[in-house]
C-alpha cells in the first residue's frame, strides 16, 4: 500500500513571535493523558497579529486578543473530563485531552486537525495516506469543537477522512446538518434553522415586520442569513436593509464597514429592531461605536453573544437600547462555579492558556475588577512572560469571582453534554473491550456508538437525531438594568418542537408587552376596516392602507387583503369590520304603501257589496233586466269580489301557496268577469244590429252558458299545465346590497304570458263587440261602457309590462296589485256606476214606458236612416202608417211591446226596421 507521509513538525510556527517550535508539542494549549483521548479545538484569542495584508510565508503568527469568556469554555472542558475520571461510569478507564487555540483562524484549526489525524505511538508524528482507514489509529479518537461554524466545517472535512467524531458545542450553521457533506459531525445544541425561526416568531409576535440584520461574510453568516430571510418571509416580516461584515478582526476593512454599517443604520430611521448573527469581538467594536454615536435600537442577539459579558461590561453599553437573545438551555453549573472556586495554578500544569490568564492576571493586579476585563484585553496584546512566583498565586486565587462572571452558561452546558455523549459512547464500547489499550477501537466506530447514545442527565434525556443534532431548546435573555448594573435575565423559554415561547411569570409578560410597544414599521398598521395596497416598486411591507370596499371587511390590523362576505345572506358597508346579516324583506302587512292598496282594495269590495245590494233591492227594473238579470251581474260582481280578494294575497310573507294561489285565482276570476262581459257585449250587439248579415252570425255564436265555460275553462287549462309543470315558489332575492327580498318566482315567464295574454284576448274581443255598438239608446248604451272599461284595462295592462320588467324590490308585487286595482275598479265602475246612477238619481227613465219609447226613438232613426238610403224618409213613415192603421200611425212595435222586455222589443224594431228596408223605393213615392 502506497503511504504519503506529512511531517508535522516543520508545519507547526511558533505562536509567539520571541518564541520558536522546537516540538509539536509546543503547539497544544493544554494536555493531560489517558487512556482515551479526546481533542479539544477553542478560539482562546481573537486574531492572529500580522504586520502584513496578507501572508508571505508559510507560518502561523503570534496570537493576540486573549477571549476570557473562550478561556472558561476549555476550562468547562478539562472540569467534565475530571468529572468523568472522578466517576464510576467509566471505571478503569481514564479520559485524557489534548487542547488546541485556533486563534479563531480555519489555518491554525486545520494545524490542530492535521496533529489530531497523526497516527498514535508513532515515532515520528506523521499523517499517513490510506486508501482504507478502518485500521489506522490517530492520535485522538474524537474532537469537541470548534466553536465558529466557519472553523468548523473546514476542521470536519478534514476528519471526515478517517470519520473520526466531531462534536461541537457551538457551530450551529444549517448546513452541517447535512451528513452526506459532514458525516462525522455531531453537536449538542440546535441548527439556526430553529433559531432563525425563533427570531422570527418573536419579530412577527412583537408587531415588527421592518427589521435589519448584521452578518458576517463567511459560510456562518451567509448561511444564517438565507435562512433568516426565509423565516421572515414566511412570517411576512420584511428586511430593510442586509449588512455583511468581515468576518475576522484581522481584516483591514472591519473598521470601514463598521462606520458604514452605522450610517445605514442612522439612514433607515424607522427600523428599530435589528438582528445581529456575529462573533463578540464584532458586536464589541459594532455597540462601541454605537454608543459613540447615540444609536438607539432593539437588538435581536444570536447565541454567540447574547450572554457575553465582555459586551455586557461595555461603559455607558445600555444607550444602545434593549437586547433580547437567544441563548442554548443552561444546566446545573453548581459543580462548575466550585471547580472555578477552587481553580489554582502551579509550575507543573500542561496548561498554557492558564499559564497566559494568570501573567495577564499578574499584570493587572491593581486594576479593579471592573476595568479588569479591559486590561486583561490590552495586555494580551503584548507578550508576557510567566512567573510562577507566589504573588501570582494569590492574586489569581483571589480574583476567581472574575471569572464566575463571564462565564456564559449555555456554552458550558453544551460543553458538559458533548464530554458526557463522548463518554457514554466509549462506556457502551468499552463493555466487550479493553479500553485501557489505546488500540481497543477506531474512532469510526466510536462514531457509531456516539450517533445512537441516550444519556440521562439532571433528570433529561438526551440524545443525538438522524441530522446528528441534539435539539435542547433555547433560553430568551433581556439585557435588563437592575441596581445600576446590566444584567443578563432569563424571560422565556422557546420550544423548538411546538414553535412556543413559554413564558412563567406576570413580570415576564410584561417585559414582552413593554417590547410591543416599540414600533419597527415600514407603513403605519392599517386599522380595522382597512388592507394593506403595494406597488410594484415598494416593498410588500411599504403600503398605504385603504379603506375595504362595499361587502368586504377586515377584522384585524395590516391584513393583506379584505374579506368577502356571503354576498347571499350577508353585506358590509365600506371600511367594515365585520359583516352584517341582509335583512329579510317583502311587501309587510305593516307597510304604509301596503295599507294604502289593502284600503283601496276594501273599498273595491264594499262597492261590490254596495252594487250587489242596489241590484238585489231593484231586480224588476229595467236598467238590471238590461244588464242581462241578477244571475250574470252576481257572477260579474263575484269576480270583481275576488279580484280585490286576490290582492291581499300579494301582501304578506309569500309562501308557496300564496304564490301558486295569487296569480291563478286572479287569472281564472279575471278571465270569468271578462267572459261574462263578452256575452252581455254580444247580446248587445245580437239585439241592435239591423245588418241581416251581421244578425245571422250572431244568432248562430250567441251561446251565453258555452261561451262562459269555454272561455274561462282555457284559462283554468292553462293555470292547470303552470302549477304542474312550472309552479310560481318563494325565491330569496340576493341582487341587493343590504337586503334579502322575499319574493315569488313564478316559475315561468311563458305561462305568466299566456296567462296575461290570453286575457288580453278576451277583452280585446270585448272591445270589438262594444265598440261596435257604442251608438245605442243613451240610458241603454252599454257598450260604450265596456269599451271604456276594457280601453282602461289595456292602457292600466300595456303600461305594467315595461314597469314590471323594471321594477326590483319588495314593492314588485304593488305594481301589480296596482294594475289589478286600476283594471277592476275601471271595469267596475263602468259597467255598473252609470246604472246604479240611473236607479238612485233618475229613476222615472228606470220605467219601462221610458225605456220603450227610447228604443222606439232609437228604433225609429235607425229604421229612417236606413230608408233613407234607399229612396227617402217620407215614403218610410207612410209604409209604416200604412202597415197597422189601427195604431194610429204608431209602430206596431210600440203597442204589442208593452209587456215585452226592452232587448225583446228592440228585437222586434229591429225586424220591422229590416221590412221597412225591403219596401221598393216605386211604391214609397206612390204612397206620398
Amino acid at each position: 500500500m502506497a503511504l504519503l507521509i506529512i511531517p508535522i513538525i516543520c508545519f507547526v510556527i511558533p505562536l509567539a513571535a520571541t518564541q520558536t517550535c522546537q516540538t509539536p508539542d509546543d503547539f497544544v494549549t493544554a494536555t493531560s493523558p489517558g487512556h482515551v483521548i479526546i481533542g479539544g479545538l477553542f478560539a482562546i484569542h481573537e486574531k492572529m497579529l500580522s504586520s502584513e495584508d496578507y501572508p508571505r510565508r508559510p507560518e502561523i503568527q503570534k496570537c493576540v486578543g486573549f477571549e476570557i469568556s473562550i478561556f472558561i469554555q476549555t476550562l468547562a472542558m478539562i472540569h467534565s473530563i475530571e468529572m468523568i475520571n472522578n466517576s464510576t461510569l467509566l471505571s478503569g478507564i481514564k479520559l485524557g485531552y489534548e487542547i488546541y487555540d485556533t486563534c479563531t483562524e480555519v489555518t491554525v484549526a486545520m494545524a490542530a486537525a492535521l496533529r489530531f489525524l497523526s497516527k498514535f505511538n508513532s515515532s515520528r508524528e506523521i499523517v499517513e495516506f490510506k486508501c482504507d482507514y478502518s485500521s489506522y489509529m490517530p492520535r485522538v479518537k474524537a474532537v469537541i469543537g470548534a466553536g465558529y461554524s466557519e472553523i468548523t466545517m473546514a476542521v470536519s472535512r478534514v476528519l471526515n477522512l478517517q470519520l473520526m467524531p466531531q462534536v461541537s458545542y457551538e457551530s450551529t450553521a444549517e448546513i452541517l446538518s447535512d451528513k452526506i457533506r459532514f458525516p462525522s459531525f455531531l453537536r449538542t445544541v440546535p441548527s439556526d434553522f430553529y433559531q432563525t425561526k425563533a427570531m422570527a416568531n418573536l419579530i412577527q409576535k412583537s408587531g415588527w415586520n421592518w427589521i435589519g440584520i448584521i452578518t458576517t461574510d463567511d459560510d456562518y453568516g451567509r448561511l444564517a442569513l438565507s435562512t433568516f430571510a426565509v423565516q421572515t418571509t414566511a412570517n411576512n416580516v420584511c428586511i430593510a436593509f442586509k449588512e455583511i461584515l468581515p468576518a475576522f478582526l484581522s481584516d483591514n476593512t472591519i473598521e470601514v464597514r463598521i462606520n458604514e454599517t452605522l450610517d445605514k443604520i442612522i439612514a433607515e430611521a424607522q427600523v428599530n429592531v435589528i438582528v445581529v448573527f456575529l462573533r463578540q469581538f464584532h458586536v464589541f467594536n459594532l455597540f462601541s461605536k454605537a454608543i459613540e454615536r447615540n444609536i438607539n435600537k432593539i437588538w435581536i442577539a444570536s447565541d454567540n453573544w447574547s450572554t457575553a459579558t465582555k459586551i455586557t461590561t461595555i461603559p455607558n453599553v445600555k444607550r444602545i437600547g434593549k437586547v433580547v437573545g437567544f441563548t442554548f438551555r443552561r444546566g446545573n453549573m453548581s459543580s462548575f462555579h466550585s471547580f472555578l472556586q477552587n481553580l489554582h495554578i502551579f509550575p507543573s500544569d500542561n496548561n498554557k492558556a492558564l499559564n497566559e490568564y494568570a501573567s495577564l492576571l499578574s499584570a493587572c493586579a491593581y486594576v479593579k475588577d471592573s476595568d479588569l476585563s479591559q486590561c486583561i484585553s490590552n495586555h494580551s496584546q503584548e507578550t508576557l512572560a510567566y512567573k510562577a512566583d507566589k504573588d501570582i498565586e494569590r492574586n489569581f486565587s483571589l480574583r476567581n469571582d472574575f471569572l464566575w462572571d463571564y462565564t456564559e452558561p449555555g456554552f458550558v452546558h453544551s460543553i458538559q453534554l458533548a464530554v458526557l455523549a463522548l463518554a457514554y459512547a466509549i462506556r457502551d464500547l468499552c463493555q466487550a473491550r479493553d479500553c485501557q489499550n489505546p488500540n481497543a477501537f477506531q474512532p469510526w466506530e466510536l462514531l457509531d456508538a456516539l450517533k445512537n447514545v441516550t444519556f440521562i442527565d439532571e433528570g433529561n434525556s438526551f440524545h443525538f437525531d438522524a441530522h446528528g443534532d441534539m435539539n435542547t431548546g433555547y433560553d430568551v435573555v433581556l439585557w435588563k438594568e437592575i441596581d445600576g448594573h446590566l444584567a443578563i435575565t432569563k424571560i422565556a423559554q422557546y420550544d423548538l418542537k411546538n414553535d412556543v415561547f413559554i413564558i412563567t411569570d406576570q413580570e415576564t409578560k410584561n417585559e414582552f408587552r413593554n417590547l410591543k410597544k416599540i414600533q419597527s414599521k415600514c407603513s403605519k398598521e392599517c386599522s380595522p376596516g382597512q388592507m394593506k395596497k403595494t406597488t410594484r416598486s415598494q416593498h410588500i411591507c411599504c403600503y398605504e392602507c385603504v379603506n375595504c370596499p362595499e361587502n368586504h371587511y377586515s377584522n384585524q390590523t395590516d391584513m393583506d387583503h379584505c374579506l368577502l362576505c356571503n354576498n347571499e345572506t350577508q353585506w358590509a358597508p365600506v371600511r367594515s369590520t365585520a359583516c352584517f346579516e341582509k335583512e329579510v324583506e317583502y311587501l309587510n302587512w305593516n307597510d304604509s304603501f301596503a295599507i294604502l292598496l289593502l284600503a283601496l282594495s276594501l273599498l273595491g269590495i264594499l262597492f261590490v257589496l254596495a252594487i250587489g245590494i242596489i241590484f238585489t233591492r231593484n231586480l224588476n227594473t229595467p236598467v238590471v233586466k238590461s244588464s242581462g238579470g241578477l244571475p250574470v251581474c252576481f257572477v260579474i260582481l263575484l269576480c270583481h269580489f275576488l279580484n280585490f280578494a286576490s290582492t291581499g294575497v300579494f301582501i304578506g310573507e309569500p309562501r308557496d301557496f300564496t304564490c301558486k294561489t295569487r296569480q291563478t285565482l286572479f287569472g281564472v276570476s279575471f278571465t270569468l268577469c271578462i267572459s261574462c262581459i263578452l256575452v252581455k257585449s254580444l247580446k248587445i250587439l245580437l239585439a241592435f244590429s239591423f245588418d241581416p248579415k251581421l244578425q245571422n252570425f250572431l244568432k248562430c255564436l250567441y251561446k251565453p252558458i258555452p261561451i262562459i265555460f269555454t272561455c274561462t275553462g282555457i284559462q283554468v287549462v292553462i293555470c292547470t299545465i303552470w302549477l304542474i309543470f312550472a309552479a310560481p315558489a318563494v325565491e330569496e332575492n340576493v341582487s341587493l346590497p343590504r337586503v334579502i327580498i322575499l319574493e315569488c318566482e313564478e316559475g315561468s315567464i311563458l305561462a305568466f304570458g299566456t296567462m296575461l295574454g290570453y286575457i288580453a284576448i278576451l277583452a280585446f274581443i270585448c272591445f270589438i263587440f262594444a265598440f261596435k255598438g257604442r251608438k245605442l239608446p243613451e240610458n241603454y248604451n252599454e257598450a260604450k261602457f265596456i269599451t271604456f272599461g276594457m280601453l282602461i284595462y289595456f292602457i292600466a295592462w300595456i303600461t305594467f309590462v315595461p314597469v314590471y320588467a323594471t321594477t326590483f324590490g319588495k314593492y314588485l308585487p304593488a305594481v301589480e296589485i296596482i294594475v289589478i286595482l286600476i283594471s277592476n275598479y275601471g271595469i267596475l265602475c263602468c259597467t255598473f256606476f252609470p246604472k246604479c246612477y240611473v236607479i238612485l238619481y233618475k229613476q222615472e227613465t228606470n220605467t219601462k214606458s221610458a225605456f220603450l219609447k227610447m228604443i222606439y226613438s232609437y228604433s225609429s232613426h235607425s229604421a229612417s236612416s236606413l230608408a233613407t238610403s234607399h229612396v227617402s224618409l217620407d215614403s218610410t213613415s207612410s209604409n209604416i202608417t200604412a202597415a197597422n192603421p189601427s195604431t194610429g200611425g204608431k209602430p206596431a212595435a210600440w203597442q204589442e211591446s208593452k209587456d215585452l222586455q226592452p232587448q225583446a222589443f228592440a228585437h222586434m224594431c229591429r225586424e220591422n226596421a229590416t221590412s221597412i228596408s225591403k219596401i221598393s223605393p216605386r211604391k214609397r213615392i206612390s204612397s206620398i
